[in-house]
């Protein structure tokens, strides 16, 4: 248990940060399971369009350090070749 007032402070500046990226990790997963879902469903034009939207978010949240960078580019070029996959 904090103690000391700089200790209960921490704790709870912590617990906000907590939440609020919470959020924002589940956002992110939403984005990339309509990505998926669009391309389950074999709707490339609704996969393009979920994808286009994902990638800014997926982009600021590996800016933000809530996924790392390779991670977000991985989900990315994976996420683009079942895509372009689709096609063919």
């Amino acid at each position: 248990m904090a103690n000391t007032p700089q200790s209960k402070k921490r704790a709870r500046q912590n617990e906000k940060a907590r939440k609020h990226n919470a959020s924002l990790r589940s956002m992110t997963r939403t984005y990339l399971k309509n990505v998926v879902k669009a391309i389950e469903s074999g709707d490339q034009e609704a996969a393009k369009t979920a994808y286009t939207a994902a990638v800014p978010v997926i982009d600021r949240m590996a800016d933000k350090g809530l996924m790392h960078k390779n991670k977000a580019a991985r989900h990315k070029s994976r996420l683009n070749g079942h895509i372009k996959a689709m096609a063919s």
